[in-house]
């Protein structure tokens, strides 16, 4: 399907590695450019370099005060950003009774703030264009919170919230604002964490992912991890498509048990 993307520029946050990473390479695969940002430099100038001539990068910590405007200004002097898809993200296993107000902090700076900075920017930039197009990553962890991890379903509910606040911005214009909500996907750092817990019951990783479905995650329907290039597909039509706005779309194997 051709979504019309030749000729416009997408910034994508945290797009050096896992799903923002994907979400480059489908649009730059659609005819888009893409800028990038990421925390570590070889991650982006590696990511750029793989990305191709339509690509360009930033290093950058989005917590940082400042960082959110170097950024945009460093997207908009390759032209004005079409899309913006902000996909900086953390998650951490971690028990309620061990999670102390630093770490919900630090999670709602990374996974809140920083898509809420740079919308500030750029969605600004859109309205006075009367065109562009938003998307936040979230989670299905959003609409079916972890007991191990409360605090990260709570900064991804937070993130439907604001998108949809946003969004009621938008009426009346070509302007959207969107978010999408991913299952388990196969990420670098998921796979990690699937390798750490296959060395301590000495099982293969494999094993892991199997028994996650048995067992945690038993309501999937397709019993598998997601790919981040099947997420990322999603997002580009969520990102491109002129009727869906406001809306929270699911990408998440049929994990959730609703029709909505």
């Amino acid at each position: 399907m051709d979504y019309g993307l030749k000729g416009k520029h997408v910034l994508v946050t945290g797009g050096a590695t896992g799903i923002g990473l994907a979400v480059a390479q489908a649009f730059v695969a659609e005819g888009a450019s893409a800028t990038i940002s990421g925390l570590a430099e070889a991650e982006v100038v590696a990511a750029v370099a793989q990305l191709g001539g339509r690509a360009q990068g930033l290093d950058c910590d989005l917590t940082v005060a400042g960082e959110d405007r170097r950024l945009a200004d460093f997207a908009r002097a390759a032209g004005p950003v079409d899309f913006l898809v902000n996909s900086v993200g953390i998650f951490e296993v971690r028990p309620f009774f061990e999670t102390h107000d630093e770490d919900w902090f630090r999670f709602f700076d990374v996974n809140v703030m920083t898509g809420v900075r740079m919308s500030r920017l750029l969605l600004q930039d859109m309205l006075a264009r009367g065109e562009g197009s938003v998307v936040f990553i979230s989670s299905e962890s959003a609409v079916k919170p972890q007991a191990w991890m409360p605090h990260y379903g709570a900064m991804k509910a937070c993130l439907l919230g604001v998108s949809r606040a946003l969004a009621e911005l938008t009426q009346g214009t070509r302007v959207r604002v969107n978010t999408i909500l991913p299952g388990p996907t196969d990420t670098l750092a998921v796979r990690r964490y699937h390798e750490e817990i296959a060395r301590e019951k000495g099982v293969t990783r494999e094993q892991v992912v199997a028994d996650y479905f048995d067992e945690t995650e038993p309501t999937s329907l397709i019993r598998r991890m997601i790919a981040p290039e099947e997420v990322a597909a999603s997002v580009v039509h969520l990102a491109a498509s002129p009727a869906l706005n406001g809306m929270a779309m699911r990408a998440e194997g049929g994990t959730i048990r609703a029709i909505l």
